[in-house]
Formats: C-alpha cells, sequence, structure tokens
C-alpha cells in the first residue's frame, strides 16, 4: 500500500515579503482546515496534506481559492532502492487501471530540493529505466503521452502524474470584507466569485422587490448555497433587503423613465450602510458596461455619485458570453436560469442618459433618505 500524501501549490503568494507571505501561507492552510480536517504541513513553499478521504480531499481543494494547481502524491525515502520499489507500484497501478500502457510514450520530469549525491537529470534517467523495464515504452521528452513527476525534497520522494488545476488567486478572507449586491440573475452571482478569488470575505445583499416579483427566495438561496463552496474560512453571509416600499414610492412619485436609476442608486446608499456595520470596505456589483439601460457611463456616474464608499464592477470590461462562461464553470449559470417572475417596475422606456442634477433633485424630492433607513431597518440574515 502506497502512503499517499496530497502536494499543494500557490502562486502569486510566493513572490510577496516574507511577513505577508507567511500570513497568507497561514490563511490558505486555514481555509483548507475549514474544508478538510487532516493532518497539514508547509514545507519549502508546498503545503502537504495526508488526507484520510482521497477523493473529498481533491474535490474539496478545487473550490478553495489561492490553490493554483494540487497533486495526489505517493511517498517515500529519498534513496534509489526505495524510489525505485514506489516507481514499480506506482506504474503497475496505472497499467493496471489503464491510465498509462507500453503503446504510450513518456517522460520523467525530475526536480530536485537540498544536497544529494546525485544530480536531477541522473535521477530522471534512473527513473526512466525503472519506468521501461516495466512497460518496454518509448521515451519522448518534447510531445510525451504520459509524464511522470519525481519531487525530491530533502529526504523525501514523491511521485505523481496529476496536476490538477485549482482557482488560483488569493485566500479568502486576506483582502478584507466587501458587501456584494447579489440578484438571482447570471452576472452578480460571478462578480462575488471573482471577489473572493481575489481573496474578500464577502457579505451577499439581496433586495427583494416583492410586489414587484415573486417575492420567492428559492432561487437566491441557491446561489447563495453554491457560492458557499467557494468560500472556505471566509464566512459568507446573505441579507435581504425589503425593497419594494421604495419602488412604489420611485414609481408613484418620479418620472417613470427614471425608476431603474433611482433603483440602482438606491441599493448602493442601501449597501453602504450595511457595510458600516459589516466593516466592509467595498461595494460589489455585476455591472458590464452597457449591457442594459442602468449600466450606461451617464448611468453608472449618476446611481453611485451619492456613494462615498468604493463601489468595484468586476465584470465591467465582459461582455455577457464570457460572464456565461465563468457562470457555467462555477455551476451558478444552470441556477440563475431557472424560471422566476421578471421586475414589473421596470418602465418600458429605461433612462439611459441620466441627468445627474435630476437625478440628486428627484432623491430629495422623494425624502429618499427617509426610505433608504427603513429599508435598513428591514434587512434579515437568511444565511
Amino acid at each position: 500500500m502506497l502512503e499517499k500524501v496530497i502536494i499543494v501549490r500557490y502562486g502569486e503568494i510566493g513572490i510577496k515579503s516574507p511577513k505577508v507571505r507567511g500570513r497568507f501561507e497561514r490563511k490558505l492552510i486555514d481555509n483548507i482546515k475549514n474544508v478538510i480536517n487532516d493532518e497539514i504541513d508547509l514545507k519549502q513553499g508546498r503545503i502537504y496534506i495526508h488526507t484520510h478521504d482521497l477523493d473529498w480531499a481533491i474535490e474539496s481543494l478545487a473550490n478553495i481559492p489561492g490553490i493554483v494547481s494540487f497533486s495526489p502524491a505517493a511517498v517515500t525515502k529519498t534513496n534509489h532502492d526505495s524510489i525505485k520499489e514506489l516507481i514499480e507500484v506506482y506504474i503497475g497501478e496505472l497499467v493496471h487501471e489503464g491510465t498509462f500502457s507500453s503503446q504510450d510514450s513518456f517522460a520523467i520530469r525530475c526536480r530536485r530540493v537540498g544536497e544529494h549525491d546525485f544530480s536531477s537529470q541522473e535521477m530522471a534517467a534512473y527513473c526512466g529505466s525503472v519506468v521501461y523495464g516495466i512497460t518496454q515504452s518509448k521515451v519522448d521528452l518534447s510531445h510525451p503521452d504520459f509524464e511522470l513527476y519525481v519531487e525530491i525534497r530533502g529526504n523525501k520522494t514523491y511521485v505523481f502524474h496529476q496536476k490538477i488545476a485549482g482557482l488560483g488567486g488569493l485566500p479568502v478572507g486576506t483582502q478584507g470584507r466587501v458587501v456584494s449586491l447579489v440578484s438571482s440573475g447570471i452576472d452578480s452571482p460571478v462578480a462575488t466569485f471573482l471577489m473572493m478569488k481575489r481573496g474578500c470575505s464577502v457579505t451577499m445583499v439581496n433586495f427583494n422587490n416583492h410586489p414587484y416579483t415573486s417575492g420567492s427566495n428559492e432561487k437566491i438561496l441557491k446561489i447563495y448555497n453554491k457560492l458557499n463552496e467557494y468560500s472556505a474560512g471566509g464566512k459568507l453571509r446573505l441579507y435581504q433587503v425589503d425593497y419594494g416600499e421604495y419602488l412604489h414610492k420611485c414609481i408613484d412619485e418620479a418620472p417613470e423613465r427614471m425608476t431603474c436609476v433611482l433603483c440602482k442608486s438606491g441599493m448602493y446608499q442601501i449597501a453602504e450602510k450595511i457595510a458600516d456595520k459589516e466593516n466592509a470596505l467595498a461595494i460589489i456589483d455585476g455591472s458590464s458596461l452597457g449591457q442594459v439601460a442602468s449600466q450606461t457611463l451617464p448611468n453608472v456616474l449618476a446611481t453611485r455619485y451619492s456613494t462615498s464608499m468604493p463601489v468595484l464592477s468586476p465584470l465591467i470590461g465582459l461582455d455577457k458570453v464570457e460572464i456565461e462562461n465563468i457562470a457555467k464553470k462555477i455551476g451558478t449559470y444552470e441556477l440563475s436560469i431557472l424560471p422566476d417572475s421578471d421586475c414589473s417596475a421596470v418602465p418600458r422606456h429605461p433612462e439611459t442618459n441620466a441627468d445627474l442634477p435630476l437625478v440628486l433633485e428627484t432623491l430629495e424630492k422623494i425624502n429618499a433618505e427617509q426610505e433608504f433607513e427603513k429599508a435598513v431597518s428591514s434587512v434579515k440574515l437568511l444565511k
């Protein structure tokens, strides 16, 4: 029975200053431990997980931001006899399961850290002779069908054949908390995911527009649960604001075409109040420039003008296809396209070129600040 570990690699963490790097490494390990309850070591820029459930660990690591790649590996002592014995068993298992055969060309990729009485090239040649002795396969260093990695670190040697891609980015919780405006549509869950991938802890805020929508929370809860799979160590929270009363006031007391602009402006201002209570440093939304009426440049200016906190839009330069591709990759697309009621408050001809002074005047006219305070008092924690 081979001794198995998982080697976890990170990327940009490694180029930070020693102090910052150490903090980020500790946070990444804490985030992994939040999901995988196994022994974890950190040595020479690699994280080693001694797991009791390999399949579960592999599935979990694929969803943890900060991990660039990882490899299930067999481990042995660093000496020729032990390495030969390990490779014979390892290759034998791969041949038995059909992953590698005598018809496949192969290459040994060897790297070494520490002092040894052999070079990396010498060990690669030695390991190649062991594989050839088992399979009689042809060596092809340029375009092999199969690659076997031999990583020698001090007195331990690791052998593996897979490098499984991770999410990359930074560990959740290293960049502070943000408030993300999340609807049940396609864009905002993707924006939320991208900020988690950049190391942010997230507080999700959803606006319930009932009676102008169905008021159902089924979709937003499903989206929350999916995004929560990527939030290891980040304590993802979901708040909901009752927003129908403010929308009713906008429709009754303001020009019809301004409804969407006033709606979005109110969301930012309410989100800022929630952010203050959450100790958050920025507001996130799913805006993509020019995609809908509220996302033209004049409307972006008008809706954000009354908000002093930074509003970050990670999707601002992406088109719909690019956003959908990310949504499909992270598993939110299938949830976002589930049938749901459209918002009946949207006017037939929404404003696309908002006049800032008029927007500010209208917000004051309808006593919006009072409505925002009432909306904040309605906030409830869904998850």
